[in-house]
């Protein structure tokens, strides 16, 4: 296992995962004869070790052994969409899987994006924790390979000419006007657009809409507590209050309102403002209860919202032209835009704007095993574009749990340990099936409830007569409760009928009874039902802590289109992105949004009342617009003494028989050989082990580094009980006996845990470089495999993989310029409530831009502005000033992380914190000439946009060819942004990266030596797209630019090193996810410190 880890934004890019090395619990299911370990991944030293969890299984897994590449051979992960993620899922995007290294030696593999919105940020490898099974794969959402260029032999629709002439008016109108309009004053203008490049058309994933001309009313709603004083609904309650609402209130205009279903009504006429009795019923029910809950719902008038507004202020040529509304119309559009997906009940809504059918007819669905299922669906979003509103349409991906009898959920997850298999079901909304309901009407009326947890010891404490639960998720042979048979069965009784009730009141629930008795769930199944139970099914809890509903799993039916709130195990990822990439080409994702899509989102008209009643009509083509497509540059290594000069083939390149540009030496270094009890030894002799590391010597010697033989090293057989204090004194002892400068760590399989362990004492309590490998494949000598590890050593070592002619660097090959990258990661489902967010940054120190050294700071949890800016800025400019012997001046910084919603907040707060940095370190005379000069570029990866190619000649892969740029069609003409895919995908659509300049002094500006103006455009998309043949991992081109992508990788390891709180193992009566309130553990910050011995060096990649 190699530490070339990526992680996850929810689209993962596909690569090998190492599936079924973490062992299936079930004890004895294995094939090999290892044992299951009790303590990794570790807790940092002084906080204990902890324990892997119950029922654990002693053998490791049933599954292959790491499967094809591993983690260290490939160069970029495919970066796949976080989504945050949404992607922080990051996805994650994030996945980086890859085709690690496909064919050349030290190539390594970018992944293109499926969609599947994943469980945060994940790790590269997901864990595969031991008690999922894993995915078996289902049957829905078939493959169908279609044309892989959408539209192939087609006529190609030109790029709208009315909007490419406004785009050219409006930024000859802001070049003129030379003044500072209200959105120049927060954002720099556009100098122009890229000229650069072979231009090239391409499709887009947007539908232009056509606006109404009238004004809509805008009501903002408030739903108080109810009647018995209960909170005020949120969730699915909040939607379901609001439709009752509008049934009741306003049946007559509810055609022309559109709803978030949360908090804002849009309406195309007036409406009656105040205060609204709403009273509570379920779907499908006839009449209100006379005893109804009632929920009082403010409306109150907030404004008018006129789309015409909008348009007006996108088809102005006038420089000066701004809409403060704007926000606020783009707000109404996406609830007019959403109305009919959440309004359907063959429709899952997630969140604001994903929606995925449930009709037989429509829903694609895949098994991915464990109790989970894939969907396929659509994210919309409307956008402003110049001279155009545009709605923004992606095929998704999300992880439901399985619809149907709740027994084969649990069946498949095969999980022991019932805390775990309690977190799993907690939330979840199952139809109880054994009583029967029909309205008048006919149509059965279901009874739909959450699941609180399992039975459990002291639930009903209160009452006079408590259940009795011998042991936490008992079965219904176990679990006991009191049958009053003096009077009517009271609901707490499992399956009890609802009594007739004259006055509609709810009788009373299980508490002291004059006469009655203890029966087992499975008993008064069995006499009133006539249903035997499976006594090794555990009884759910539907009601509460203080007053239990107990009900066995046979008669609770998973309602369907429920998202997944635990992470992903390793098997189910894997099957997701089977389906959301295996064989599913671009052209085919095109071809959906214009087919499913229109249907799943109700956009033809017909289909859309609301959108007839609002006067907006969406077109169902895809529109096209210019890319250009730029050069790459030139890539030199060394050949013995001699530069040599290396061309680039769709982005990819290899190093046969060719050197590092500036190798290191590694003098003093060693191993630490990883195995576990009873598991079949890889190396069977010390002669083997030695054979095979001289193989690894060779290559790397091949590579140009200067390599001695290696010191003797050592073995660690892990026993499942003192795991991470067995690998920590190992490495103390390697560091006491040799004191080496590199410890190459050699696995016995991949695992999470004992990566976490080994980089957490070598990167933060011993101060030693280290990689991890694959024993298997170490001991087989591949040259490829051992050439990728290779490029991480030698950046670990202070050495220089690549680099380019300095033309092609610009004002960077000058010397003076230092970029930096700023990212920052937050907990992600199944985090402990206490887990911190933590910030990174990373920072070159030379003009090759080679090295890239970094620091982490823990913060307040889901806080994404960095609160140490300052102090990390003034640490990066002093180890500049410690190199170069001056400081820097001009700053670039790539700051990835960040929303559309915080560039303001950027410029609030972090740009402040960075001019304060630097006034404390510039000397005076430097600040008077206006030195530094700082430009921050917001990185964006988790937007929704993608572009397909039009001819089979203008495509890589059925993507676009890398290096395909686009700054018009798609954004607004007062903004300086672009869209860049610099890599090449190799399966899935890919996925551009989005660049947005929230602030310069640099590109812009004239001065001596920089022409500024126009051209600023292309310089600074040519800088970004040369800086990704850089990235010093791979031999290829990647999807974001080197700073963001190793201020990325910096917080990766932070997750490593605090992966007791961001993916704890285990989980007990008393455990708290991030989904319940806490406080971030700000003491964490020594945990992510990193020993003075590397600090200063590329220890993250």
């Amino acid at each position: 296992m190699s530490d070339n880890r990526g992680r996850g934004r929810g689209d993962r890019g596909r690569g090998d995962r190492g599936r079924g090395d973490r062992g299936r619990g079930d004890g004895g299911r294995g094939d090999g004869g290892g044992r299951g370990r009790g303590d990794l991944p570790f807790r940092p030293a002084g906080r204990g070790d902890g324990d892997r969890g119950n029922f654990r299984g002693s053998d490791r897994g049933r599954g292959d052994r790491g499967r094809g590449g591993d983690r260290g051979c490939g160069g970029d992960r495919g970066r796949g969409d976080r989504g945050r993620g949404g992607d922080r899922g990051r996805g994650g995007d994030r996945g980086r899987g890859g085709d690690r290294g496909r064919g050349d030696r030290g190539r390594g593999g970018e992944r293109g994006r499926g969609d599947f919105d994943g469980r945060g940020r994940g790790r590269g490898d997901f864990r595969g924790r031991g008690d999922f099974r894993g995915g078996r794969g289902g049957r829905g959402g078939a493959m169908n390979y279609g044309p892989p260029i959408f539209r192939q032999g087609e006529p190609v629709p030109p790029p709208n000419p009315a909007v490419t002439k406004t785009e050219d008016d409006l930024l000859k109108a802001l070049t003129v006007s030379g003044k500072k309009t209200p959105h120049q004053a927060k954002y720099p203008q556009r100098p122009g657009y890229g000229t650069a490049g072979r231009p090239v058309t391409l499709y887009a994933n947007y539908l232009p809409l056509t606006l109404t001309s009238k004004a809509l009313h805008r009501y903002h709603l408030d739903i108080a507590a109810d009647s018995a004083g209960r909170s005020a609904p949120v969730g699915k309650k909040a939607r379901h209050m609001v439709r009752l609402l509008l049934n009741e209130h306003f049946a007559q205009e509810k055609s022309g309102i559109a709803s978030d279903f949360r908090s804002t009504l849009i309406s195309r006429t007036k409406l009656t403002e105040g205060q609204f009795n709403v009273r509570y019923k379920e779907d499908l029910e006839d009449d209100y209860p006379e005893n109804a809950r009632v929920h009082v719902i403010t409306v109150q008038y907030t404004g008018e919202v006129n789309p015409a507004d909008l348009v007006n202020y996108l088809t102005s040529t006038n420089a000066s032209s701004m809409l403060e509304s704007k926000e606020e119309i783009v707000a109404a559009l996406n609830m007019i835009m959403g109305q009919h997906p959440k309004t359907d009940d063959g429709v899952a809504s997630i969140g604001a704007n994903r929606h995925f059918s449930l009709r037989q007819d429509s829903m694609e669905s895949f098994n991915l095993g464990g109790g989970l299922s894939a969907l396929r669906g659509f994210f919309i979003s409307v956008r402003a574009a110049t001279a155009r509103v545009l709605l923004n349409v992606q095929v998704k991906y999300i992880a439901c749990y399985n619809q149907g009898p709740l027994a084969n959920v649990i069946g498949e997850l095969r999980m022991n340990n019932t805390y775990r298999l309690e977190k799993f079901l907690k939330g979840l909304r199952v139809r109880i099936t054994h009583l029967a309901r029909k309205n008048s009407r006919g149509e059965s009326r279901p009874r739909i409830k959450p699941i609180h947890g399992l039975a459990n010891r002291g639930d009903g404490g209160s009452s006079g007569n408590p259940p009795k639960v011998p042991r936490h998720g008992a079965g219904p042979e176990q679990v006991e409760f009191f049958l009053n048979e003096a009077g009517p069965k009271p609901v707490s009784v499992p399956g009890a009928p609802e009594p007739k009730s004259k006055k509609g009141k709810k009788p009373p629930r299980a508490g002291p009874a004059e006469a009655g008795r203890y029966i087992t769930v499975a008993a008064f199944f069995q006499k009133e039902y006539n249903m035997k139970l499976n006594p090794n099914l555990p009884v759910v809890n539907v009601g509460s802590r203080d007053r239990p509903v107990y009900l066995p799993c046979e008669v609770c039916e998973v309602e369907p289109g429920q998202p997944a709130k635990s992470k992903l195990s390793g098997d189910q990822t894997a099957s997701m992105l089977k389906f959301a990439i295996m064989g599913r080409k671009p052209g085919q994702n095109a071809q959906s949004i214009v087919s499913r899509g229109v249907g799943v989102l109700g956009l033809g008209q017909p289909s859309n009342p609301t959108l007839a009643a609002f006067g907006v009509n969406a077109s169902t083509g895809l529109i096209t617009v210019p890319g250009r497509v730029l050069p790459a540059p030139k890539i030199y290594y060394k050949d013995g003494n001699r530069t040599k000069e290396i061309r680039s083939n769709a982005g990819s390149w290899n190093m046969i028989k060719i050197q590092f540009c500036q190798p290191a030496s590694l003098k003093s270094w060693t191993y630490l050989q990883i195995d576990v009890e009873g598991g079949r030894p890889h190396f069977n002799t010390s002669e083997e082990l030695n054979i095979a590391l001289e193989g690894f010597r060779k290559t790397l010697r091949s590579m140009g580094m200067g390599v001695e033989p290696p010191k003797r090293g050592k073995r660690v057989i892990l026993t499942g009980k003192n795991d991470a204090a067995d690998i920590g004194s190992a490495i103390l002892d390697l560091q006491k006996a040799h004191n080496p400068v590199f410890i190459l760590g050699i696995f016995y399989t991949k695992d999470t845990g004992i990566y976490n362990c080994v980089k957490q004492v070598c990167d933060v309590r011993c101060g030693i470089r280290n990689v991890n490998v694959l024993a298997e494949k170490i001991k087989n000598s591949n040259d490829q495999y051992n050439a990728n590890v290779g490029l991480k050593i030698n950046l670990k070592l202070g050495g220089a993989n690549q680099s380019l002619q300095k033309s092609d660097l610009g004002l960077i090959s000058e010397g003076k310029t230092m970029l930096v990258g700023i990212d920052v990661t937050h907990p992600s489902p199944g985090s402990a409530s206490t887990a911190p967010s933590v910030a990174g940054i990373v920072a070159s120190v030379d003009a090759n831009l080679a090295q890239w050294p970094a620091e982490i700071r823990v913060q307040s949890a889901r806080q994404e502005m960095v609160a140490d800016l300052e102090t990390l800025l003034v640490s990066r400019l002093n180890h500049w000033r410690k190199i170069n012997r001056n400081l820097p001046e001009n700053i670039i910084i790539y700051r990835d992380g960040v929303s559309e919603g915080q560039y303001n907040t950027v410029i609030d707060k972090e740009l402040p914190l960075l001019q304060s940095a630097c006034k404390k370190i510039y000397p005076a005379d430097q600040s008077k000439k206006g030195l530094p000069r700082l430009a921050i570029i917001i990185v964006g990866k988790r937007h929704n946009t993608r572009f397909y190619p039009t001819s089979e000649e203008n495509s890589n892969r059925d993507n676009p060819i890398p290096g395909t740029v686009v700054d018009r069609g798609v954004s607004e003409a007062r903004d300086w942004d672009f869209f860049l895919q610099a890599h090449s995908a190799l399966q899935g659509t890919a996925r551009p990266a989005h660049y947005f300049t929230v602030w310069d002094e640099i590109f812009y500006p004239s001065r001596p030596g920089n022409p500024g103006g126009a051209g600023a455009a292309d310089v600074l998309q040519d800088l970004t797209h040369k800086m990704c043949y850089l990235f010093g991992r791979a031999t290829k081109a990647v999807s974001v630019c080197p700073p963001a992508y190793y201020a990325d990788l910096v917080c990766t390891r932070a997750r490593c090193f605090l992966s007791d709180l961001f993916d704890p193992l285990s989980l007990d009566s008393g455990g708290s996810t991030s989904g319940t309130e806490g406080t971030a553990d700000m003491s964490r910050m020594a945990d992510v410190v990193i020993h003075p011995n590397i600090a200063e060096t590329m220890f993250y990649i």
